[in-house]
């Protein structure tokens, strides 16, 4: 492998990393885009003020304060062997340089305190006064007490000193921190109302295309940015010409049924005329298939579409299933938990289960019907004992006109079109069909629409 494919792999790993943990949604990845800059800036800020300008005063403070100490020690030396020379030492500590000094009988220093983890004070202090007064000393930066203590071991005495720490330290840096943090708070707010009100009318297209999607009523006015109000254009424009084309399908077939139904009639009453004979009968059982067979291709055209959507009592409509299975002299058991009110269109949802009982009844003693619904989505198992499906033919039963030798998607009028039905209702709904082994032994078909 060359040296850049060694290094295209790690950067792979860390691109697929970063993904699996970066927000999906567009509202957050919107709201990172805007904050992460502006964090970044911030930071970048904080840290050239920290370096150039904190440290920089700091620094300068602690020499002033460390100068002001040599001078006092100079002072001490030149006019402290005189009489009240320290008391005029401390007076000029006092009024001048801000500070409280005096001179303590000769004696050891106090042990080293421990040095704070992080403390520019101690540090910058500690440097200044050791390069301008080679004695030895002792402060005191730690704690949270608004003052520092310094000592200075002058052979003859120890001189004391207690300043501010405002007088060695740059303390009133939190100002700027709070003044920053502050106006990114202000920002990131002004932020997310802006981007809440520019990802609202794009939930509000994804909710609409949803909503179609299932077969239900879309209520949906354009609004929001020029490029989301053009794609909301062209959704209701896309709307418009799917109703135009399924309302022109359904006038067509509605004509086409209406002309072969007659010429059905016609047939039915010129052998209602014709003489009782088995010719005549075999004739008019035949008419009855082809009228059964056409009701079967225009329901499977037609697909129901035409059935506006509502709350269903799912429970109330498997036990209507399950008293017409019992009626046929077959064992149905129905089992339901959660939300008993889903929004489908009820007598195309009832006619899909109906398909998938009546394949599962052809094959099967007992039946049983399981439904299950949660916030997203509604299923329905349909459960039968019979002898199944192979696995590598279950997809071919949905397609029209198809059947196998076992005939399990035959619909009463043997056209092949029950479970293409069923299925082409389920997508309808905006869901799909799924077929499995069944705990019975058999065939389960699973019904999965959102709500």
């Amino acid at each position: 492998m060359s040296f850049f494919g060694r290094l295209l792999v790690p950067w792979q790993k860390f691109t697929r990393v970063l993904a699996s943990v970066m927000p999906k949604g567009l509202y957050a990845r919107s709201l990172l885009i805007v904050i992460a800059p502006m964090v970044l800036l911030q930071s970048a800020i904080a840290v050239v003020f920290m370096e150039r300008h904190w440290n920089l005063v700091t620094f300068r403070l602690s020499n002033a304060v460390s100068q002001d100490i040599a001078a006092l020690i100079d002072i001490h030396r030149e006019f402290g062997a005189y009489d009240k020379g320290d008391e005029k030492l401390e007076e000029i500590a006092r009024k001048r340089f801000g500070f409280d000094a005096e001179i303590l009988p000769p004696g050891p220093l106090p042990p080293a305190l421990p040095r704070p983890f992080f403390s520019l004070l101690d540090r910058a202090l500690s440097q200044e006064i050791g390069r301008l007064i080679p004695l030895p000393f002792w402060i005191d930066t730690v704690g949270q007490s608004d003052f520092l203590e310094v000592r200075v071991d002058l052979g003859d005495g120890i001189l004391r000193i207690v300043a501010r720490r405002s007088q060695a330290y740059a303390s009133n840096t939190h100002i700027f921190i709070v003044w920053m943090m502050s106006t990114a708070a202000v920002l990131i707010v002004v932020a997310i109302l802006f981007m809440r009100n520019q990802i609202r009318p794009i939930m509000a297209l994804a909710d609409a295309a949803e909503e179609f999607g299932k077969g239900r009523e879309v209520e949906f006015r354009p609004r929001g940015a020029r490029e989301v109000r053009r794609a909301a254009y062209a959704f209701l424009e896309m709307k418009r010409r799917i109703e135009r084309a399924i309302e022109q399908r359904t006038t067509m077939l509605n004509g086409v049924s209406h002309d072969l139904r007659t010429i059905l009639t016609r047939f039915k009453l010129s052998l209602a005329l014709l003489p009782d004979e088995p010719e005549v009968q075999d004739m008019a059982g035949d008419v009855n298939e082809m009228q059964r067979m056409l009701e079967a291709y225009l329901a499977f055209a037609r697909g129901d579409l035409g059935e506006v959507a509502s709350p269903t009592n799912i429970p109330a409509l498997l036990d209507v299933l399950r008293q017409e299975s019992e009626r046929l002299g077959h064992k149905t058991l129905v089992t339901y938990a959660g939300e008993p009110i889903a929004t489908v269109r009820p007598d195309a949802f009832k006619r899909c289960l109906a398909n998938l009982l009546v394949n599962g009844l052809r094959h099967g003693e007992t039946i049983a019907l399981e439904g299950s619904c949660d916030r997203k989505f509604l299923q329905i198992h349909v459960d039968d004992d019979g002898p199944g499906i192979p696995a590598d033919k279950r997809e071919d039963v949905f397609r029209p006109f198809v059947r196998l030798d076992e005939a399990r998607n035959q619909d009463e009028g043997g056209t092949g079109l029950g479970l293409a039905i069923a299925r082409d209702i389920a997508r309808s709904h905006g869901g799909d069909i799924y077929l499995s082994t069944s705990p019975l032994g058999g065939l389960r078909a699973s019904v999965r629409v959102p709500v």
